[in-house]
């Protein structure tokens, strides 16, 4: 059985492919790092499906250059990705640059991208993420260093539009970044009090193309189907979307946005996705595969595969025993005879299956170095605070 998604608004100018520095990207659509997901396995996964970019999970500059294991070969890509992207977290400029360097010079990755939106208080509270670009010259002292020492491979930023209401950044930053010589410029339209939480603010995105001028302004935030990201297009005027949590459970989603976006679609006219449970349970399956690959041992992978169970079979009719079994599966051969039990045929549940998964939580106050908001300078006790961030090697 197969659902045919509603048709999407149509697009004010058919979307064309992505040009990021010397890349194009097929469909202007990018995959959002999201810690503990996308992986390689998971974006091999995303590839079967459809086009874009696919960028890794967040690297803290540090551990890069100290050569941590787990960050080495968490930048490692599968020879069948391409381009390779790799973002980088981190809050001294000298410590980033030489990052980007090694990248470069050991050919990690056709593109980098650098994180200024994550609002973790583990993060937030050193300065980082999207606390940072509240101090205006570390922000550019940081995207400039980066941009000189990527030479060729083309350098992007994500970020928020603030810590908070009180204090938004994204427009100065995103012109910063813009005269620094990034590639592009992303924003999630949520502050980093927002967390993840209540709707995005589209209307920031739309704000910042208009700011930005001469690199292409992505949008982020709330992404949940094709739909919304021609939608989003439409209505901000932004060149391309990034995607996080909406793919969750749903690899697919690219394919469907591949569809949306491709030459042969200017419009969403809709994709056809078999939406059986069996459809969902292949790519199940086929995940919890890549992950045992990619972790080079069956358990390991098969307890990572735990986290997206809620995802995958979000709405379906998957008993409870069922759902807490594969929950606790430690071989592919016990995940086959769980799926075996499935009702393969039966049909994509609709309403049920949609909208948010993920984290959401509620608006919370960021976590901040002690006077960080007094000025936009950076003082003494603020740098204290960036050179103790700095010193995180858990590999991002």
């Amino acid at each position: 059985m197969t659902t045919v998604l509603a048709a999407a608004p149509e697009l004010a100018r058919a979307p064309g492919p992505l040009r990021i520095g010397r890349l194009d990207i097929d469909v202007p659509v990018v995959l959002a790092p999201m810690a503990g997901i996308t992986n390689t396995a998971f974006r091999r996964l995303c590839r079967e499906y459809g086009a874009g970019l696919y960028v890794s999970e967040m690297i803290t500059s540090r551990a890069l250059v100290e050569r941590n294991d787990t960050t080495m070969r968490l930048i490692r890509h599968h020879e069948s990705e391409t381009p390779r992207s790799i973002q980088l977290y981190g809050v001294d400029p000298k410590t980033v640059a030489e990052a980007v360097r090694i990248i470069v010079a050991e050919d990690h990755a056709d593109h980098i991208d650098l994180n200024f939106g994550c609002p973790v208080p583990k993060v937030t509270r050193k300065g980082g993420g999207a606390a940072l670009p509240w101090k205006l010259g570390l922000f550019g002292e940081i995207v400039r260093g980066a941009v000189d020492a990527a030479g060729d491979v083309p350098l992007t930023v994500k970020m928020r539009k603030g810590i908070d209401t009180d204090h938004i950044t994204y427009l100065d930053a995103g012109r910063i970044a813009e005269d620094a010589g990034v590639a592009a410029v992303a924003l999630h339209a949520r502050t980093a009090a927002e967390f993840y939480s209540g709707t995005a603010d589209w209307s920031a995105i739309a704000a910042l193309k208009r700011a930005v001028t001469s690199v292409p302004v992505l949008g982020n935030g709330d992404i949940w189907s094709a739909d919304d990201a021609v939608r989003m297009m439409a209505e901000t005027g932004c060149d391309g979307v990034v995607v996080g949590r909406g793919c969750l459970g749903r690899p697919w989603l690219f394919g469907e946005l591949a569809a949306a976006f491709g030459p042969s679609a200017p419009s969403a006219a809709g994709a056809v996705v078999d939406a059986t449970l069996g459809f969902v349970a292949d790519a199940f399956r086929r995940h919890a595969e890549l992950l045992v690959d990619f972790f080079e041992d069956e358990g390991r992978g098969c307890r990572d595969i735990r986290k997206h169970v809620a995802w995958y079979f979000k709405g379906y009719p998957v008993g409870g025993d069922t759902r807490a079994a594969l929950a606790t599966a430690s071989s592919l051969a016990e995940i086959d005879d769980l799926l075996a039990t499935l009702e393969r045929d039966a049909p994509y549940p609709g309403a049920a299956a949609e909208g948010q998964r993920g984290r959401a939580g509620t608006p919370k106050r960021p976590a901040l170095p002690e006077g960080w908001l007094d000025s936009r300078d950076l003082g003494h006790a603020a740098s204290c605070e960036l050179a103790g961030a700095e010193l995180d090697n858990s590999g991002g």
